[in-house]
């Protein structure tokens, strides 16, 4: 599939991943329609931070995922869809594990649903390495044994599913991306980088759950090249694949590395509430990403040291929009 000029429907449109995807399809000519969640405020997100001019080259619609009705007449007419939204909270998740599940999964049966009526040529359906569980052995490739250990996992995992037997079952044309942990400007600070970044600017202390569990991070630009590359490559549909750098670091690590940025020391504070219960904390995500790289080329190019001073210096001018002393999830 080539994008120039595609009608592409960018669901989760509003978010940290979903804003950059919006921006770089711009760049492809595609006529793009921003699917957000309705609030009172119309307030469409990340969106807002884009430029005046790319935000008239946009066709923002609001809704709900779990809305049948509002995600066929959003899905109508289009040529490809890139499926973002979701409820991404692992904490939020264990309070409201209804909400996840029904968000992310019936939402994204809503969406399947809708591309058959319209006959899509493409969706790219997203999933989570969280899916994964802790890692069996490293590093994880699409081989990997499913393991969800938490109410979002499982959530994303079933959705996953779902996407997959829709390709299997009416030949319905999706590819499964697997992005590792994402990180970059705009990002939530429910996330462990934004948090420690976040915390790190506003005082010394840096309040975490555990120090010990490890992840692979890609930088937004990475991942979102990732989506694009996806799209594009008909090999992709019917398939899953990983997305991530191949390193990993700690989360003790990450403090030390913001900490040497910042030239500032930090102390770690760990905090009970903020640790996942025993049996749901995933120690080790490590990605395995010979697969994208052998289907459409892909190569993460921003190092972490490099991704950490650019998500650095966005936080720095943008921290009036983050409440600091909570702790969300």
């Amino acid at each position: 599939m080539r994008l120039k000029g595609k009608k592409v429907l960018v669901t989760g449109a509003g978010g940290f991943v979903g804003s950059h995807l919006v921006e770089a399809l711009l760049k492809f000519d595609c006529q793009v329609k921003a699917f957000v969640h309705y609030n009172s405020r119309n307030d469409w997100g990340w969106l807002e931070d884009l430029n005046k001019n790319d935000l008239k080259n946009i066709q923002v619609i609001t809704g709900d995922l779990r809305d049948s009705d509002a995600v066929r007449k959003s899905v109508k007419g289009q040529d490809l869809i890139f499926h973002l939204g979701a409820l991404i909270g692992i904490p939020y998740s264990y309070v409201n594990p209804a909400d996840v599940v029904e968000t992310n999964v019936k939402g994204t049966l809503n969406l399947l649903l809708a591309g058959l009526d319209s006959h899509i040529e493409k969706i790219i359906h997203t999933s989570t390495s969280e899916v994964y569980g802790t890692a069996q052995y490293i590093p994880i490739d699409e081989a990997h044994p499913i393991n969800p250990q938490s109410p979002y996992a499982a959530s994303k995992a079933s959705a996953d599913y779902l996407a997959q037997s829709f390709n299997l079952s009416y030949d319905l044309p999706v590819a499964i991306i697997r992005p590792f942990n994402i990180y970059g400007p705009r990002q939530s600070a429910r996330s462990i980088i934004p948090n420690i970044i976040i915390q790190a600017l506003s005082g010394n202390v840096i309040k975490i759950g555990s120090p010990d569990p490890t992840r692979d991070f890609t930088f937004v630009s990475d991942a979102v090249e990732g989506f694009i590359r996806l799209a594009e490559c008909d090999e992709g549909v019917g398939q899953v694949t990983n997305l991530g750098f191949g390193n990993e670091i700690s989360m003790d690590g990450l403090v030390k590395l913001i900490s040497k940025k910042l030239r500032k020391k930090l102390e770690i504070k760990k905090m009970k509430e903020r640790k996942r219960p025993e049996k749901s904390e995933v120690e080790r995500l490590v990605c395995n990403s010979t697969k994208a790289k052998r289907l459409f080329g892909w190569n993460p190019k921003i190092e972490i040291d490099e991704g950490i001073e650019k998500t650095i210096d966005w936080f720095k001018k943008h921290l009036n929009k983050y409440k600091a002393q909570v702790y969300n999830i």
